[in-house]
């Protein structure tokens, strides 16, 4: 496999946000990006575990962590971490935006539903 197979440096992020749990309604704890399409996932403490799920369903193996300070990456067949490209502005969520995230819809007993 080529050294970047799977990893598109070119490709924007698709939002702000768990492109799921906004169309669900729903809340995340930390984000995930997909390094070859760009779909943004919730890390796999959250509820719903979407970037896993992205991951399942579509054969895309390589996430990079989408919080502020952050640049590894995971590679979900080898279940390691790998390295990789910088991949296409922005790097993380806004700074503004909390996390858990997002602001109003993180419910107040939110550490008791993280998954561990």
């Amino acid at each position: 496999m080529a050294e970047n197979a799977g990893i598109d440096p070119a490709v924007p992020p698709s939002g702000t946000g768990c492109v799921d749990c906004d169309a669900a309604g729903g809340w995340w704890f930390h984000l995930r990006r997909c390094a070859e399409c760009g779909h943004i996932g919730c890390c796999d403490s959250s509820p719903a575990q979407h970037a896993t799920a992205h991951f399942r369903e579509t054969g895309h193996r390589f996430m990079q962590s989408f919080e502020p300070g952050e640049d590894w990456y995971w590679d979900y067949v080898t279940e390691s971490m790998a390295s990789g490209p910088v991949l296409a502005a922005p790097s993380n969520r806004p700074e503004s935006q909390p996390a858990p995230g997002p602001e109003g819809r993180v419910p107040a007993d939110w550490q008791e539903l993280l998954h561990r």
